[in-house]
């Protein structure tokens, strides 16, 4: 449970290697020094991640083995992972692949390969996550969802339809907790510098990890459902949702 003055005391990293996530835990960290744990495909890959957590103040930071594409060992790693370290006050669903759209226009393996790790593996693990923090009756669920899901565009329409997917769903996670003592809060942010978009051209009010950090650390401080990365993005998908689909569709997006 949160200290008495409100900071968090132990996060979930579902994605443990991803730098959206790393730079967010670093200043929740910075501010309490919390137990961290770190959950990855291979938890060796976390090492440097722990080691820069713990110089950043971590009480304790430890790797766990967590396959987002395994479903069946989804209930039992949630079970283990809460039996082992008891409550968390913040989980964060921080993993993702954002695939190559023109092979998985013709390949059905790679279409696969981004629907199934983006939304089906995560409502998989969402699914015993949400009945253990209800269970506890406190907590903060962060989803890092994209700008992508808003309106799928042609450029990246497996990858978006993915985020859709799993922004919609969260959405009624919310709404299912709304009297729990559990918040969701779901972070849409614009292309991110990271090394999944490293070698791609960036797009208009694109943004660094560290302000994508700044703003999730800033929306669990003020009970924020919705987080746009940057704010602006908020403005720019609304007037992309309303336009007429054939002015749409004409734009190179």
């Amino acid at each position: 449970m949160r200290d008495a003055l409100g900071e968090v005391q132990s996060v979930l990293v579902l994605g443990g290697t991803s730098d959206i996530a790393l730079a967010t835990v670093r200043k929740v960290v910075a501010r309490r020094g919390a137990r961290v744990v770190l959950a990855a495909r291979k938890p060796e890959t976390c090492d440097s991640a722990a080691a820069v957590l713990r110089d950043a103040g971590a009480s304790e930071v430890h790797s766990v083995a967590f396959d987002a594409t395994d479903f069946a060992s989804h209930e039992g790693f949630v079970r283990a992972t809460f039996d082992r370290f008891g409550d968390f006050d913040l989980v964060l669903v921080a993993f993702g692949v954002l695939g190559d759209q023109a092979r998985a226009e013709h390949d059905p393996g790679a279409a696969l390969e981004i629907v199934q790790t983006n939304f089906s593996g995560t409502v998989s693990v969402t699914v015993p996550v949400v009945t253990r923090l209800r269970a506890q009756g406190h907590g903060d669920l962060v989803l890092l969802s994209s700008v992508a899901g808003e309106r799928v565009r042609r450029s990246n329409f497996v990858y978006g339809s993915s985020k859709a997917g799993i922004d919609g769903y969260y959405q009624g996670v919310a709404a299912s907790l709304a009297t729990s003592g559990v918040r969701v809060m779901i972070v849409r942010a614009g292309f991110v510098h990271t090394k999944m978009t490293d070698g791609l051209k960036a797009a208009p009010l694109s943004v660094t990890v560290d302000a994508v950090a700044d703003a999730v650390v800033r929306g669990l401080a003020r009970g924020r459902e919705i987080v746009w990365v940057p704010p602006a993005m908020r403005y720019v998908m609304v007037v992309l949702r309303h336009l007429p689909v054939a002015v749409f569709r004409r734009l190179r997006l």
